[in-house]
């Protein structure tokens, strides 16, 4: 576990992305039962003969029941509700082009900028955090820094859900070593990585791109500015949330494919969690780790304002606050996000600190924390001062 206690350091702007589609559970609900009936059709003496068991169609009032989501943001919605396809659908650009990921991540940077009033040269490197990179090099920061114009240096870093929290903290560290301000950015489009054609899962994730703008403390702030009273970081070893898909699939196979067949991924490499399992394991985790946070840095629970949790499963969500509090939360403090974007990754806790903000007052605290496949949990403790 690591932690750091000392408010030198705080963030004076956030910045989102949010795509320009959103698909509703009633809509995803359409698609994967067209599958579904297509599926069951195609396979009936095979259903019949108890050879295979039949897929079982979804519903919205499920979804909603199983996570508190309602709707998602996504890149591409016509891919992902075709029952023939099924997955998000980009065209490949060259090299010379910025890339998708990168071009949400810049969106959401320079609206991060725009708030702070801040120029490319005001800031001295880029951490680009998230669990869904395009790919292995070049790195995806030093890409966005180019868009971007700044100077300095870039790199990328993965946490999974906890992504942002860890990110807060390694630019705290820069900051610490000498940076005035580090940019943090968390492009996701998690519909990449999920199986629509998984009844358990299909519902879960959206796209999005969130920004976080850190600074050194050296000075009064010039517009809004949280400092940061503490963080605190926890991995634990846990194959319940996985996704296996990546470069070295292609070498696990007996045989390769020819050269100009369509190369797919097995689903089994896709997005996989023993959901019931991860609930048991992580609300424990991290509800103890904030009380712990919180003590050290001698912060009543019930004195903090608000919790922007990562925004995954609502009932998981409040059953982490009730951990901390000792009893519910309303949604004033622990507000929620994913009715709406689903569940982003390690742009969750980001997109309700960005929306779920504005009423605090000099001297508000407030908890950031993401937390996720690893397991991995990180807690950023901030106090308005401006």
């Amino acid at each position: 576990m690591a932690a750091n206690t000392a408010a030198d350091v705080r963030i004076v702007a956030t910045g989102l992305y949010t795509p320009p589609h959103s698909i509703s559970n009633a809509e995803l609900v359409t698609a994967f039962n067209t599958f579904v009936e297509r599926y069951n059709a195609a396979h009936a003496p095979e259903i019949a003969s108890g050879a295979i068991e039949p897929l079982q169609p979804s519903s919205a009032e499920f979804i909603e029941k199983a996570s508190g989501i309602k709707a998602r943001y996504v890149v591409d919605k016509a891919g992902i509700l075709d029952p023939e396809r099924m997955s998000p659908r980009f065209a490949a650009r060259p090299n010379e082009e910025v890339s998708v990921l990168a071009e949400m991540a810049v969106s959401a940077a320079r609206d991060a900028m725009r708030a702070a009033d801040l120029e490319p040269g005001d800031i001295d490197g880029v951490i680009c955090a998230a669990s869904n990179m395009q790919r292995a090099y070049p790195a995806m920061a030093v890409e966005i820094q180019d868009a971007l114009g700044i100077e300095g240096y870039g790199f990328d870093m993965n946490v999974a859900c906890a992504s942002a929290a860890f990110g807060i903290e390694t630019g705290l560290g820069l900051i610490r070593a000498g940076a005035r301000r580090i940019l943090m950015v968390n492009p996701e489009i998690c519909t990449a990585h999920l199986n629509f054609r998984d009844r358990d899962s299909h519902f879960i994730f959206g796209d999005v791109a969130t920004a976080v703008i850190l600074e050194r403390a050296d000075g009064a702030p010039t517009g809004e500015a949280f400092e940061i009273l503490g963080t605190r970081l926890k991995t634990k070893f846990s194959n319940n949330i996985r996704n296996n898909f990546g470069f070295l699939n292609r070498c696990e196979r007996e045989t390769q494919e020819p050269a100009d067949a369509q190369n797919t991924p097995d689903t089994d490499k896709l997005f996989i969690q023993q959901g019931r399992k991860v609930f048991k394991d992580v609300v424990p985790m991290v509800g103890e780790l904030i009380v712990a946070h919180l003590s050290d840095l001698g912060v009543d629970p019930a004195s903090v304002k608000r919790f922007w949790l990562h925004q995954a499963n609502l009932a998981m969500n409040e059953f982490i606050a009730r951990r901390v509090l000792g009893r519910d939360a309303t949604r004033e403090e622990a507000p929620v996000v994913l009715d709406d974007y689903a569940n982003t990754s390690s742009a969750g806790s980001i997109i309700a600190f960005h929306k779920h903000r504005a009423d605090f007052k000099p001297g508000d605290i407030g908890v950031i924390s993401g937390f996720g496949a690893g397991y991995s949990a990180g807690v950023v403790v901030v106090r308005k001062i401006a």
